[in-house]
């Protein structure tokens, strides 16, 4: 049975024509987790650049080796969410829950079509040329490597990591998007910087609002974007903080990542907003409900991180155009 998100997202997709056509007028309840409308004027072509999309198990199986399993959250719920943030673009990204399956993802590209969708994929060992290929011409224009899934902490086995998935971009039109942490990043600020493909940071760069733009690594990544080798998303401010539904901690982040560099960052939502963090009491098998997060009000924090309309509509249009190639 569909829950009651999944419902009214279905019901609200009836009324949309995919891949890059019409789509109608709906309310924002279409969206259940859109709570708070937008209170800014979001630009044409504005692009939520992190999302995620759960299909049906039933079609598109969960690796076996997952960390957790999120609830189902279709392309369907996505669309809906975009029209209630008043948003025309989206980065379809593979969770971990998929390992190296990117079928998902590849899906959502599809159902979405070309001018609203782009992905980013997990690739693997086995992932041959041909299928690497494939992956571009259906959309996907970077790779994600996740040194959080396995507790990769060791900066020597990361950076190994690192130039395994280089050589894998092979002169393919992608960027490196990495999720990872601070005490990670830091040591490899020189590896980074040599990287011969973009990279880009998820979720503020791992860093914890708390301890303030002077915590040790941030400064790493100021260099970075500074310099305009890197990228950092503007996005999962809860993972930062649990300061909630503001995260007022967050503000010296992105004040000090756009004073730093505004042409180099994105935003993005982090939809559905799984629970991932490991639980004695629960098994990866058991479903984790998704985080009571506001989207709309997440989308509001931009405009005050980044209250310049000009710099702003950069960070929601420009930029993901051009990292992302729309």
């Amino acid at each position: 049975m569909l829950s009651r998100r999944q419902t009214l997202a279905l019901a609200a997709a009836k009324g949309f024509a995919l891949a890059g056509t019409t789509v109608r007028a709906a309310q924002a309840q279409d969206a259940p987790t859109v709570k708070t409308p937008v209170t800014f004027e979001v630009p044409a072509g504005a692009c939520d650049s992190h999302v995620h999309v759960i299909p049906d198990p039933a079609k598109f199986p969960f690796w076996s080796g997952r960390a957790y399993t999120p609830p189902v959250d279709p392309v369907e719920s996505l669309l809906a969410l975009q029209h209630a943030l008043k948003l025309d673009r989206v980065v379809i990204v593979t969770p971990s829950v998929y390992g190296t399956d990117n079928a998902a993802t590849l899906d959502g590209l599809r159902v979405l079509g070309p001018q609203r969708a782009r992905g980013v994929a997990v690739i693997g060992p086995d992932t041959g040329a041909a299928s690497r290929d494939a992956l571009v011409k259906a959309g996907i224009r970077g790779i994600r490597v996740n040194l959080e899934q396995a507790g990769v902490f060791d900066p020597a086995v990361s950076a190994k990591a690192l130039d395994t998935a280089v050589q894998q971009i092979g002169g393919r039109p992608w960027h490196l998007q990495i999720y990872s942490r601070l005490s990670v990043i830091a040591p490899l600020k020189q590896q980074l910087a040599a990287l011969p493909v973009p990279i880009v940071f998820d979720h503020f760069a791992g860093a914890q609002a708390a301890l303030g733009p002077d915590q040790p690594g941030f400064g790493d990544v100021l260099d970075l974007v500074r310099s305009g080798k890197a990228w950092v998303k503007l996005s999962g401010a809860y993972r930062a903080s649990n300061r909630g539904p503001d995260y007022p901690v967050v503000m010296p982040l992105a004040r000090a990542l756009v004073a730093a560099n505004p042409d180099q960052l994105v935003w993005g939502s982090d939809w559905p907003h799984p629970d991932s963090t490991p639980r004695p009491d629960r098994k990866p098998t058991d479903l984790a409900p998704a985080q009571n997060i506001d989207d709309g009000r997440l989308l509001n924090l931009l405009a005050e991180w980044v209250p310049d309309r000009a710099t702003r509509d950069r960070i929601l249009v420009d930029n993901p155009k051009r990292l992302y190639d729309f």
